[in-house]
């Protein structure tokens, strides 16, 4: 098994060597798509089309979670839910060789879906309504649920052993940080948790004709919330009048309990620790020293104790109102 984060031996006549073998052969070279946590690659094949190729982070997910990650893609394709869903090869989808896993996927054109534009907005909300619907009809059963514990208590555990950072602002990260942990323990209790894409920013959403759904690789259980409020943008106004334009759609298709507008500043503030725990982690892989040499200096870590101080502002305001009646 390749080790842990290394991807130093996942040369292109691997890759070309692992299509080969289940009978995609390229006639071009490989095209690198933007992908750090896995290795991606775009190829057109001798029959004239044009794939994708994901080999895995090795020991990331379990056989069991990749698999369920794929199920609940060809869940949403059989319900002509628009979604990029992986190619199966003599009835499998994940695709073994030489120590690493891969999926190959068909290359589906189109452009990043413009959240500014209302039409494609609304679309988005109908699709996601149907994706809710779907995703809460049964829960994942390998898949990781999200929580407050993982994704700050962990992240903060990680950061304050590998960050490289004075003593002092060590000391003032790990205070900023346990207020943040506190606050979204209080805040963060949904009342249902469902079979989410889970990572459902503009980067994951594309648009030819109508929207669609790319990269399940953060699926997990969550509330619904967590697949509308990265759409939202920050502020309350601009909030309010997206939100309005998805639902309008959205309950369509699946209820929308308007309680988990308090879970939004708190979803924010899990990610925002839990991508500074990821650059941390992945520090060892040497593409990520390459790509964002500005992480874990002083200023990077002076930067963000003023980000998480504001984050900390937003956690105590009232949480953002809407009307159910409207809807």
């Amino acid at each position: 098994m390749a080790a842990a984060f290394d991807f130093s031996e996942l040369s292109p006549d691997l890759i070309l060597d692992a299509c080969q073998h289940y009978g995609f052969y390229a006639e071009s070279g490989l095209l690198a798509l933007n992908s750090y946590e896995n290795r991606v690659y775009q190829f057109k094949a001798d029959d004239g089309l044009r794939y994708v190729v994901k080999f895995y982070r090795p020991q990331r997910w379990s056989t069991a979670q990749i698999l369920e990650e794929h199920q609940f893609a060809f869940e949403l394709a059989e319900a002509e839910i628009p979604v990029v869903a992986p190619l199966r090869v003599e009835g499998q989808s994940l695709l073994p060789y030489q120590g690493y896993q891969f999926a190959v996927f068909p290359s589906r054109g189109g452009r990043p879906l413009e959240i500014d534009d209302d039409e494609q907005l609304c679309q988005l909300g109908r699709f996601l309504g149907q994706l809710h619907q779907l995703g809460g009809a049964k829960d994942f059963l390998h898949r990781p649920k999200l929580s407050v514990q993982e994704f700050i208590g962990q992240s903060r555990n990680l950061l304050l052993q590998q960050g490289q950072f004075s003593t002092h602002t060590g000391q003032q990260l790990e205070q900023l940080l346990q207020q943040i942990e506190l606050l979204c323990q209080q805040q963060y209790q949904p009342k249902r948790t469902i079979r989410c894409h889970g990572d459902c920013h503009p980067g994951n959403l594309f648009y030819h004709q109508q929207p669609f759904f790319v990269d399940l690789d953060d699926c997990r259980q969550a509330p619904a919330m967590q697949d509308l409020w990265m759409l939202l943008g920050g502020e309350a106004p601009e909030q309010r009048m997206r939100l309005d334009l998805l639902l309008d759609e959205y309950q369509q298709f699946c209820d929308f309990d308007f309680a988990e507008l308090k879970l939004i500043e708190a979803l924010r503030a899990m990610r925002m620790v839990h991508y500074m725990e990821w650059l941390a982690r992945r520090w060892v892989d040497p593409a990520f020293p390459l790509h964002f040499p500005w992480f874990n200096t002083e200023a990077y870590w002076q930067q963000q104790l003023v980000v998480l101080q504001e984050q900390i502002w937003r956690l105590q305001q009232p949480s953002l109102q809407m009307h159910p009646f409207d809807y």
